[in-house]
């Protein structure tokens, strides 16, 4: 989603409008949200269209047409009128990525996943088909993956069977690739158009790819006539199913209630979209326009922010922030800003991504040292510890000890706050705020783009352990835990842990699914309630030579040591763990959870293992027992090969190495180097400087 720009409403009828989603050769298409706080999509004819009323009478007849349809699987229209001279549709807003989204950014379905879309969809079609309408436009883009499931959206060119398709001029009535043979060759269109365009979007969820791919729109369309679709990738089952969803004739594809038949359900088919990867980004876009219509409820209605519609809130005090590299203050005092003022967050910038390279078009060779993005020398403190990426914007600890934001762009400073402590990391509030602390343990949160202070908490904070939507979770300097609510900055509630743990808490934890994971030195883990402080669980002796890092993810934590095992983070029960007694030390590394796949270190080796079984499949062989990070098609380690520290990527795929860059010991020296990624940037801190690498 974008802003507003000039030229856009900024109310239409009850919703007043935060954005803009998209738009095509009809229109765009906003997100707004009414007074009760209900969100909405708001699709608005353009205006060098809106003057033909034949088109505009026929826009909101598609409204009537798609409220005409009573299903789960569709997104519920409303509301719909003309305003200003301009028609505008409201629709149920659904917080969920396409599946054309998911299949980019995690790959193919499995197969559960792919029976499941396809009988939900068959059922969708069988309830449009059932109110007189044939969708004419089915593709992955048209299709939101929600937490209860696949919804069929955009009913722009729906029509009754014999019906006109809502087009401009020269505009393709079909989406070349998806849209059936009868489609293409401009006949009769009925329900079994559908089908085919099914057929086509279950090739492309199994697979990764097209059913049907040309050099050009016309070319595609020829292969979608005549043509043999592009099989390969899917199972044989797989194939006998679909396959007669793509018959050329209409009269030789199955129908809807067929289809639904012939997939058959998974067992616990109501849960495929509520675990894993795939349930982990529909809850990300569940989250996203939560904080994006959070700030708007809370200065419509004038009453208080309600704790769960809101990410941050109002504390005590201030802090003294320093932008511009120094130029500038901005002294925030007591009363300095109205409740407001620290309650509007705004959201999340987007993030500048660097163009991924490739070897292929000459951008490096393989083996080889990599080029620095750029290079800021003296930019950051030599004992700061690991960077953190933050949208446009990488947060680092200055050489005087305070904190300082750098542009992922260029590395130019942006703002710098000098009372912070950056012995102790920071924390991201789902990239809106930055949460710091001072040396008497306050609390702070920034903007981390612009540096603008907002609330602030006195929590006697010794270190930042980890957050989630609810609260920041702190170790405080007489050893026990506590919880700071973001919606209110207030002590939520303060626990000990076990005696035998208390001085010994190490400073990064792990909150996921109503579990606060902290570790010890010593290598013992312990569990606890993110809503009370009461201990679940306790682990004994996971760890002994290497450090117990927790990393958390959809109701599962990751642990290192003597065993990397994935384990409930609600009772402590393994799902399953990986040894390697061969290895010296035979333990682990901190784990990383990324995609279906999780990353670790053991014996100078990374390695990679499938998610939820904990199957080896791959192994590269030089790599330090840190952290592993994942960014692009790469993944990204240290290794100290006795001269220094290099920083080594190897393939996603294969764990091939694809490039390094070494930073050498200096008079014998070692060199302190941390890593970080995002954007499709690699991030390195060493010797004072902050570097930036790209990504392949």
């Amino acid at each position: 989603m974008r802003p507003l720009g000039t030229g856009d409403p900024i109310r239409l009828g009850p919703y007043r409008l935060l954005g803009v989603l998209g738009e095509g050769g009809m229109g765009k298409v906003y997100v707004g949200q009414d007074h009760t706080g209900t969100v909405a999509a708001v699709k608005v004819l353009r205006p060098e269209l809106a003057h033909d009323t034949g088109l505009s009478q026929r826009f909101l007849r598609e409204a009537l047409a798609a409220q005409a349809v009573r299903s789960p699987g569709v997104a519920a229209v409303r509301g719909a009128q003309t305003e200003g001279g301009r028609p505008w549709i409201a629709t149920e807003f659904l917080a969920g990525p396409t599946l054309d989204q998911i299949v980019d950014r995690l790959g193919a379905l499995d197969d559960a996943r792919l029976r499941a879309l396809a009988v939900s969809i068959a059922r969708t079609l069988r309830d449009i088909h059932a109110a007189g309408f044939v969708h004419r436009d089915l593709k992955p883009s048209n299709i939101v993956l929600t937490s209860d499931g696949p919804r069929v959206i955009d009913f722009g060119i729906a029509r009754p069977e014999h019906g006109l398709t809502l087009t401009t001029t020269g505009q393709i009535p079909v989406t070349p690739g998806y849209g059936a043979p009868e489609q293409v060759l401009g006949q009769r269109v009925t329900p079994a158009a559908d089908v085919f365009s099914l057929g086509a979007v279950l090739v492309y969820a199994a697979t990764g790819h097209r059913a049907f791919e040309g050099t050009h729109v016309a070319a595609v369309q020829y292969e979608v006539v005549h043509g043999e679709p592009r099989w390969h990738g899917l199972s044989p089952e797989q194939h006998a199913l679909i396959a007669p969803c793509l018959a050329k004739e209409a009269a030789g594809r199955p129908t809807p209630d067929q289809i639904a038949g012939a997939f058959a359900l998974p067992k616990k088919s109501g849960t495929v979209w509520k675990r894993g990867p795939v349930a982990d980004a529909i809850r990300e876009r569940e989250r996203e326009i939560r904080e994006l219509t959070a700030p708007l409820l809370a200065t419509q209605t004038g009453t208080e922010p309600s704790r769960r519609r809101l990410l941050t809130g109002i504390g005590a005090s201030g802090a003294l922030l320093v932008t511009g590299g120094g130029t500038g203050w901005w002294l925030l005092r007591d009363g300095g800003q109205s409740r407001k003022d620290l309650f509007t967050i705004p959201p999340a910038v987007k993030t500048p991504a660097a163009r991924i390279l490739s070897a292929d078009e000459g951008d490096y060779i393989v083996g080889e040292a990599v080029k620095p993005l750029w290079e800021r020398k003296g930019a950051v403190g030599t004992d700061s510890p690991a960077p953190l990426s933050i949208r446009d914007v990488i947060i680092a600890g200055t050489m005087s000890g305070g904190i300082a934001a750098f542009n992922v762009v260029d590395g130019k400073r942006r703002w710098q706050a000098p009372d912070m402590v950056m012995t102790s990391r920071c924390l991201s509030l789902s990239d809106r705020l930055l949460v710091a602390a001072d040396k008497e343990g306050t609390l702070h949160t920034f903007v981390p783009s612009t540096g603008e202070p907002k609330w602030t908490a006195k929590a006697d904070a010794k270190a930042l352990l980890a957050a989630d939507e609810e609260a920041v979770y702190v170790l405080t300097k007489d050893h026990r835990l506590r919880s700071v609510g973001q919606s209110d900055a207030k002590i939520r509630w303060t626990a000990s842990i076990p005696e035998q743990f208390r001085t010994s808490v190490y400073p990064q934890g792990a909150a996921d699914s109503g579990t606060l994971v902290v570790t010890t030195t010593s290598g013992h883990a312990v569990a606890v309630s993110t809503k009370t402080g009461s201990t679940l669980w306790v682990l004994y002796n996971q760890a002994r030579k290497r450090q117990l890092v927790p990393s958390a993810r959809s109701g599962v934590v990751y642990l290192n040591g003597k065993a990397l095992t994935a384990r409930r983070t609600s009772d402590g029960k393994e799902l399953w763990q990986v040894t390697n007694k061969y290895a010296d030390p035979p333990e682990w590394g901190p784990a990383q959870p990324f995609g279906d796949s999780v990353y670790s270190t053991i014996g100078g080796m990374a390695e990679r293992f499938d998610i939820r079984k904990g199957t080896e499949r791959w192994t590269a062989y030089q790599a330090s027992p840190g952290p592993v990070l994942v960014q692009g098609s790469g993944v990204w380690v240290l290794n100290d090969d006795g001269n220094g520290i290099t920083v080594r990527t190897y393939s996603i795929k294969d764990g091939s190495e694809i490039w390094n860059y070494s930073f050498l010991s200096f008079l014998g020296l070692k060199v302190a180097v941390n890593l970080a990624v995002g954007g499709n940037r690699a991030f390195a801190t060493a010797n004072g400087s902050l570097i930036a690498f790209p990504v392949f």
